[in-house]
């Protein structure tokens, strides 16, 4: 059977300007894939095609066998979750009222709140760690308090494809990993399959177990982490020179960057 997700031939971009030309990508059913790459290589405009929200200037992203972009919205949204790089929420609005949006697509139009997405919510807030902030006003929480609760939203909508732009955005290094363990998870116990956007590279390794490593609008590298993630590699892709080491912790991938050489000292202070 063929992956639920992938994309075909895309070009992709914005107003004139094209990201990715002939870009071609398949995400394995059950995998925790991770897209890593440079700033502005296309990473988060290929999740954004990928999730409908972007449509392609030329080829087809299928889910299920299916072009995503003949699909009704909420037949989507029960079956693939987004969180976008940059969510703006209701003014007013509380956490416990965000995250339940996040049922929006499993409710019609005259259906009533039910306990099933009553222990929807719950678990999903649990899981992020926001149950004791349900009452808080959204607006008011820091970056990191509110990329939890988003995550908790796209948690809550169940769906058994989660795209995550840049999930560990805001979050200190303990709560990034509390996510990642959290989506290790979502798809080693639970089945879901799942794509995220990440830029360190040493945490993609250790979580993902599918890479793609992107360049400049297209695929350099896809595979899993300990054949993508190479010395040779993080050089083509990054200008990176580097060590790659096993972690002690977990024998995965650990890149090093080597110290860079000084390109003939600091600047002098101008004087006065």
């Amino acid at each position: 059977m063929s992956d639920r997700l992938r994309g075909t031939d895309l070009t992709l971009g914005y107003e004139g300007r094209t990201v990715a030309e002939s870009l071609s990508i398949d995400i394995p059913d059950g995998s925790f894939t991770v897209i890593v790459g440079p700033n502005a290589c296309g990473k988060s405009t290929l999740l954004r095609s990928l999730a409908r929200v972007l449509r392609p200037k030329a080829g087809t992203v299928m889910l299920d066998g299916r072009d995503i972009a003949t699909r009704p919205a909420r037949e989507v949204a029960r079956t693939l979750g987004l969180l976008a790089q940059t969510a703006t929420a209701p003014d007013g609005i509380t956490v416990a009222d965000l995250v339940s949006r996040g049922r929006y697509p499993h409710r019609g139009p005259l259906s009533t709140w039910s306990a099933a997405d009553e222990r929807a919510v719950r678990w999903a807030m649990q899981a992020t760690s926001v149950t004791p902030l349900a009452s808080a006003f959204v607006d008011e929480l820091s970056g990191g308090q509110r990329q939890r609760v988003w995550i908790a939203m796209v948690l809550a909508q169940q769906t058994p494809l989660l795209l995550l732009d840049e999930p560990t955005t805001y979050l200190d290094i303990a709560h990034q990993l509390d996510i990642l363990e959290l989506c290790a998870t979502l798809h080693r116990e639970h089945g879901r399959t799942l794509v995220a956007v990440l830029h360190d590279l040493n945490l993609a390794a250790r979580y993902a177990t599918h890479l793609v490593a992107m360049r400049a609008g297209r695929i350099v590298a896809a595979g899993p982490p300990s054949d993508v993630v190479t010395e040779s590699m993080m050089e083509q892709v990054f200008a990176l020179p580097c060590r790659v080491v096993p972690d002690p912790e977990t024998g995965t991938a650990l890149v090093i960057p080597r110290r860079r050489a000084s390109a003939g000292g600091a600047a002098a202070e101008p004087a006065g």
